[in-house]
């Protein structure tokens, strides 16, 4: 499973060196042209990019002829067609909407990631089997409320970290998963959850910012652990201008180290 963690602008020369591929987040390219440019010269670099829409930062999706703009202009190698949190029909709409305004009347580059969204495990079997059909790549992500029903745990976190994890073998168990596709995994809420998935082939890659934002806490990852019972309450995107220091980049670089050993074994 290749992993991508966002970082603060100071350290992204040095996130090469810890992330399989670069994860771009496309509202911060508004703000930051340093930002923007990195991940132009990741692709000329030939590294992977990753264009996420920025949902989870700004609760909706960026705008789609804004982010189609984005796409011809990054050219990255994946990038997340706009969803709806939550939302299965107003998902699939939207993806119907981009495909016919921008992905193929524009040609845009790279592979189209598609999300699977809604609020029950019928509505999300519904929007997983259309992106099934139709996305180069299909996206699960972290925090679907249906995992505060069927995940155990004593807490939100670990209940959200059992429910994806139930619900990618419940896919498995009956026939829904598709093999055929690459899949990637939107965040996390324990680090750990990534050992159930050793071994599944079709989970491509994932994005979290955990270790990171853990490292800029000044938290230090537990051996084969991650966050023991939390994660960092402030969102990487919020603390894009981070200044640099020695002590939090060997940090950053101990807890990415702990991350892959979580992923790998």
């Amino acid at each position: 499973m290749l992993v991508s963690h966002e970082t603060p602008n100071a350290y992204l020369e040095q996130s090469r060196r810890y992330n399989d591929y670069d994860y771009c987040l496309v509202h911060l390219c508004d703000t930051y042209p340093e930002y923007l440019q990195f991940y132009k010269d990741s692709i000329a670099k030939g590294r992977e990019v990753l264009l996420d829409n920025s949902i989870f930062e700004l609760g909706e999706a960026y705008d789609s002829a804004q982010f189609a703009y984005r796409v011809q202009e990054i050219k990255p190698t994946y990038y997340v067609v706009p969803d709806v949190l939550e939302d299965c029909d107003l998902t699939m709409k939207s993806w119907l909407n981009f495909d016919r305004e921008f992905r193929y009347r524009s040609n845009l580059p790279g592979m189209a990631i598609g999300v699977v969204q809604g609020k029950t495990f019928e509505e999300l079997v519904d929007c997983y089997k259309f992106m099934s059909e139709r996305a180069d790549y299909i996206a699960i992500s972290f925090d679907y409320s249906y995992y505060q029903i069927t995940g155990l745990g004593r807490s939100k976190l670990e209940k959200m970290m059992d429910g994806r994890i139930q619900f990618i073998r419940r896919l498995m168990t009956e026939g829904i998963w598709n093999e055929r596709k690459p899949h990637h995994l939107l965040g996390c809420s324990l680090a750990r959850e990534f050992k159930a998935y050793r071994g599944v082939g079709s989970i491509r890659s994932c994005d979290t910012s955990n270790p990171v934002t853990a490292a800029l806490d000044g938290e230090r990852y537990i051996n084969g652990i991650g966050l023991l019972d939390h994660k960092p309450a402030v969102k990487l995107a919020d603390q894009i201008e981070a200044e640099y220091d020695n002590d939090t980049l060997h940090l950053i670089n101990f807890n990415t180290q702990e991350f892959k050993y979580l992923i790998h074994g």
